[in-house]
């Protein structure tokens, strides 16, 4: 199982607008219809990697606490489903059905988002402001399968908690690990 980290977009850089498939939906939607006055959580995922598979029911608990609190989240899957069936839209929306995904799960068929977002592993992990300027990009927790650490969600949750207070969010932020995105 290859360890590839993320790349650490640069803090500020603003939110590359999209209009993708909704795997669960079939409709098209768009960063602008879907983003948040507040926060945006913008998670790069897919179905069959194994550290995706690590922490998706804290995933799932993480969009149940915030999105309450006005925080959106977004999944997209960007990667090639010709080569990988497991992350094509039919196997997204059943993932997606079955662990009870609160947001939108949207394939980016062309690769071009992730490309946008200098994505670069699943899970990858970007939170937004209001303003749609990149306040944090990095790793869910230190959990990774096989390493005894609990899955918490530690650092995306004090990003959004000092975000939701008005306080500075630590910038000494540690990249996220997960599989490659697998390119076409």
């Amino acid at each position: 199982m290859a360890q590839t980290p993320s790349n650490m977009m640069p803090l500020g850089t603003t939110a590359h607008d999209f209009s993708l498939l909704n795997a669960v939906t079939g409709k098209t939607v768009t960063l602008q219809g879907l983003k948040s006055d507040i926060a945006t959580v913008i998670m790069f995922i897919c179905n069959h990697c194994p550290f995706v598979k690590h922490v998706q029911g804290e995933l799932v608990r993480l969009a149940n606490d915030y999105q309450s609190k006005g925080i959106s989240f977004i999944a997209i899957n960007a990667n090639d489903a010709a080569n990988y069936p497991d992350d094509s839209p039919d196997k997204m929306k059943e993932v997606a059905q079955k662990l009870g995904y609160s947001f939108p799960y949207l394939f980016d068929e062309t690769q071009e988002i992730a490309k946008a977002y200098q994505a670069a592993c699943t899970p990858d992990f970007y939170i937004f402001d209001k303003a749609l300027k990149c306040v944090y990009r990095g790793q869910l927790d230190e959990a990774r399968p096989g390493n005894n650490s609990p899955v918490t969600g530690k650092d995306i949750r004090a990003a959004l908690d000092a975000l939701l207070a008005g306080q500075p969010i630590n910038p000494d932020q540690k990249p996220s690990i997960g599989c490659n995105i697998k390119w076409k």
